[in-house]
C-alpha cells in the first residue's frame, strides 16, 4: 500500500483553533469549510457534532454484507470557562478537562468574549521563588486557586468578560523533527486523520457506508458521539483518538501504553470499554496483510468516542483507533508522522 502523503498545514491549523467544550464553533466551521466534497451529505445535529455520510458502492454478490460504520473523533480540546470576576479584576475559571496543574504555571492564555479575544496570563500566584519557603515552593496547587491576569482595570474586565466565557491555552503548532507538536493533538490529530480518509474516497467509493461524526464535548463525557450514536444507529463503530505514549527517560518500559513512531494504537482495552475482539482481530490481520505497523492498547484509565458508540442502543461491535502521543494534555502534545500515516492507511485499507 503506498503511504499518505500527510498535509501537516492542515494539522497545524487544526490545533491552533479554539473550541473547548460546549464552543466548538471556530473547529466547527473549519472542518465543514475542508468536508466540501468529500461526503454525500454533511449536516449538524442539534448538540453540534458534524455528521458526514460517505455512501458505500453496490455490492457484488461475492461481497460481505456492507456495514454502516460510524467514525467518531472529537474536535473539542480541554480548556475553561470563567466562572467568576473578582473585586479586582482577576478572573476565575472552572476546569473543562483533566489537567495535571504542574504544567499550567504562568501559562499565556485568551479569554474568548463575545466582543473579542484579550490576552491574559494563567498563574496560581503565591510568592515567587525568591521568597517563597521551602515548603511554599514543594506545593502543587488546585484548578481553583488559578485565575487569569488580564492586565485591566477591574471595571473593564467586568464590562468586557462575562461568566462562561472561553478560556484557552496558548501555543502556536511546530515541527520538532518528525513530530507535530502543539495544545490541541488531542483530538484534532484524529480530527485530520478522518479528513484525510474522507480525501482518499473523494473520487471512489468505499466497500461500506461510512458515517464520520466530528464530536463535540468528548473531554467533559463523550457527550456529542453518545447522541450521534444513537441517531446514526450504527452496525459497526470507530472511535478515533489519542492515546499515551510515555516513552520518555524515567518510566519503565511496561507504563509506556504506546511508543511514539511505532504505528497506530488498536485499542484493546481502557476504563470506557473493551474492544469488540473480532474486530481487533481483523484490524490486526489487515494491518500484517498490508505492511502497516500497528501496536495493542491497553489503557488503565481514560475514554474515548468509541466506547459511547458502542454502547448506544443495544450495543454496537466497536473498536478504537489510538494515535500514539507524548505529553497527553499539556501546550505540548506531539504525534509521530508514521503514526499518522499508519492510522490513516489502516482505515482506508479497512473502508475500502
Amino acid at each position: 500500500m503506498p503511504t499518505t502523503q500527510l498535509r501537516l498545514e492542515l494539522l497545524h491549523q487544526l490545533s491552533d483553533l479554539n473550541g473547548v467544550p460546549g464552543n466548538e464553533e471556530a473547529v466547527r466551521d473549519f472542518v465543514l469549510r475542508e468536508l466540501e466534497g468529500l461526503a454525500d451529505d454533511v449536516r449538524v445535529d442539534a448538540l453540534g457534532n458534524i455528521i458526514a455520510t460517505r455512501a458505500g458502492r453496490k455490492a457484488k454478490k461475492s461481497d460481505s454484507p456492507r456495514q454502516r460504520v460510524m467514525l467518531s473523533a472529537h474536535m473539542d480540546e480541554i480548556g475553561f470557562l470563567v466562572r467568576f470576576v473578582d473585586e479586582r479584576g482577576f478572573v476565575r475559571v472552572q476546569a473543562l478537562g483533566g489537567f495535571d496543574t504542574r504544567n499550567l504555571f504562568a501559562r499565556n492564555v485568551t479569554v474568548n468574549t463575545r466582543g473579542g479575544a484579550l490576552p491574559g496570563i494563567l498563574t496560581p500566584g503565591g510568592k515567587p521563588v525568591h521568597i517563597a519557603s521551602a515548603e511554599e515552593r514543594k506545593k502543587i496547587p488546585e484548578v481553583k486557586e488559578f485565575f487569569v491576569d488580564l492586565g485591566l482595570d477591574a471595571e473593564e474586565v467586568k464590562r468586557r468578560v462575562r461568566i462562561g466565557d472561553m478560556v484557552t491555552l496558548d501555543q502556536t503548532a511546530r515541527q520538532v523533527g518528525k513530530l507535530t507538536v502543539g495544545k490541541a493533538m488531542d483530538d484534532r490529530a484524529s480530527v485530520f486523520m478522518q479528513l484525510e480518509v474522507l480525501r482518499q474516497f473523494r473520487d471512489k467509493r468505499p466497500r461500506h457506508d461510512v458515517v464520520a461524526v466530528f464530536s463535540v464535548q468528548e473531554e467533559v463525557g463523550l457527550r456529542g458521539a453518545i447522541v450521534a450514536a444513537y441517531g446514526i444507529e450504527p452496525t459497526l463503530g470507530i472511535g478515533l483518538d489519542v492515546t499515551l505514549a510515555v516513552d520518555t527517560p524515567g518510566v519503565a518500559p511496561e507504563e509506556a501504553v504506546t511508543r511514539l513512531g511505532d504505528g497506530i494504537g488498536i485499542k484493546v482495552f481502557d476504563s470506557t470499554m473493551i474492544s469488540t475482539r473480532w474486530l481487533v482481530d481483523e484490524l490486526v490481520d489487515l494491518a500484517e496483510r498490508e505492511g502497516i505497523r500497528y501496536q495493542l492498547e491497553v489503557l488503565a484509565l481514560g475514554g474515548t468516542d468509541g466506547a459511547a458508540i458502542q454502547k448506544s442502543r443495544a450495543g454496537v461491535p466497536s473498536v478504537t483507533l489510538s494515535l500514539p502521543t507524548r505529553y497527553i494534555h499539556t501546550i505540548v502534545e506531539a504525534v509521530h508522522e508514521d503514526d499518522l500515516r499508519a492510522g490513516i492507511d489502516l482505515l482506508v485499507a479497512y473502508l475500502g
